[in-house]
């Protein structure tokens, strides 16, 4: 059988591909002119295991997505109580290119409005010979697991245009936040905007962040874990600018957007999220972005709020049964929700197709989720069309009404030995 996954995500893509709302960021000339109609989601899991759909393939620049990893590269790099000095956590209520400071120690409010990511580009470390920018690039190039370039024609379409920037630098240099020339430190920031990604390396580049700052490809620490909790919160709080309050109640799920179109969402844990589509609504968010994050938020059981304990492993065995050794045992344990049910259907699509009685015992679980729920029957009909007997035990009877559905002939409420005695 083949995981539902990538299904279910094409099937979120043609949802929302109807929605034209929104206008592309004509402020920025090479912004104005790219296709409105491209669009792409990607999903990665904490083991690394990338899903795509759409124009997962298509490069577009970071803008203000590249703010919460340069906020992690100045906190790795000259730790947490310096860039406080500089920058503040507190949500500003404002839009992203507003004009504030905080007013009794006149630094920036958080890293995610443009004065505060303009002075934690100031604090990314640097050598003469390698920028700021391109310190970024090598970083974010071994998060998403290969090198990643500038859009030169990005970068430059938007010098031309960047007279708010420009002016936000020179108040942080009269501050005295800024202690270096800032035309220098705001064209830095700028091609910082300009790194090319698809929605493939900011699902890996999130995966990175929801598997606690370890690459799941490379097994390699990129990241303290106390920075990526940082990070996670104020992505959380101050990640969607003045519509961070909405985003929370609704979505549920630490985030940053980017005005070229790009969404990237974070669940610590269980899932990096990313979603391109270039219209973007009067907060700077891509519209068909926002029905995405908000359909799967509440579809998969993403919100953070949802509190439900996530397990390591679903799997608590594997293993043949019956005289003939004919009947194929899956033990289950733990909570079955979106990331536990991608884990079993990851395994289950390893059984070649045949004739096997396939047994799916849920004895030793403690909660199923309703998108467990779905995608567990799912599992079992993919199966069932690979020509496999399917029976789901439930002794506990913790699947209710509504998650049998139509499923109720696949059911069986005895426990696991008693009804394995048929087959010896």
């Amino acid at each position: 059988m083949q995981t539902p996954v990538p299904d279910y995500l094409k099937h979120v893509l043609s949802q929302c591909q109807r929605n034209t709302d929104g206008q592309l960021a004509d402020y920025i000339p090479e912004l104005a002119a790219v296709d409105p109609d491209k669009f792409a989601l990607a999903l990665s899991t904490v083991d690394g295991t990338i899903y795509s759909t759409g124009d997962d393939e298509v490069e577009f620049t970071m803008q203000s997505m590249s703010k919460p990893f340069a906020y992690a590269l100045a906190l790795q790099k000259v730790g947490l109580t310096k860039v406080m000095e500089k920058v503040g956590v507190e949500p500003s209520g404002e839009a992203f290119n507003q004009i504030s400071l905080e007013k009794d120690s006149n630094i920036p409010k958080n890293p995610m409005i443009n004065s505060g990511a303009i002075t934690t580009h100031s604090l990314i470390p640097y050598k003469r010979t390698v920028s700021r920018a391109e310190q970024l690039r090598r970083f974010l190039s071994g998060l998403a697991g290969r090198e990643l370039s500038f859009d030169s024609e990005v970068y430059t379409s938007e010098l031309k245009t960047a007279f708010r920037n420009r002016s936000l630098g020179y108040m942080l240099r009269t501050v005295g936040v800024l202690e270096e020339d800032p035309e220098a430190i705001v064209n830095g920031y700028i091609k910082q905007c300009s790194i090319k990604v698809t929605v493939k390396d900011l699902a890996m580049i999130a995966g990175v962040l929801a598997n606690g700052g370890i690459q799941p490809q490379t097994g390699k620490k990129l990241l303290d874990r106390s920075v990526v909790r940082q990070v996670l919160s104020v992505m959380l709080t101050c990640g969607m600018y003045d519509a961070a309050g909405d985003w929370l109640t609704t979505v549920g799920i630490p985030a940053k957007s980017g005005v070229a179109g790009g969404i990237i969402g974070v669940l610590p844990g269980q899932v990096g999220i990313a979603v391109f589509s270039p219209r973007i609504d009067e907060h700077g968010h891509s519209v068909r972005g926002v029905d995405i994050f908000e359909r799967m938020s509440r579809e998969m059981g993403l919100h953070l709020m949802e509190g439900t304990p996530s397990a390591q492993t679903i799997l608590q065995s594997c293993y043949w049964a019956g005289k003939n050794d004919d009947v194929r045992v899956y033990e289950l344990r733990g909570v079955l929700q979106f990331t536990e049910s991608e884990m079993l259907l990851r395994n289950l699509q390893e059984e070649p197709p045949g004739d096997t009685t396939i047994v799916l015992d849920l004895t030793n679980l403690t909660l199923i989720h309703d998108v467990g729920a779905r995608m567990l029957f799912e599992g079992v009909e993919r199966l069932q069309q690979d020509g496999h007997r399917v029976v789901v035990v439930d002794s506990e009877g913790l699947l209710s009404q509504t998650q049998i559905q139509k499923h109720a002939a696949v059911l069986v409420q005895e426990e696991l030995e008693r009804y394995l005695q048929q087959y010896e």
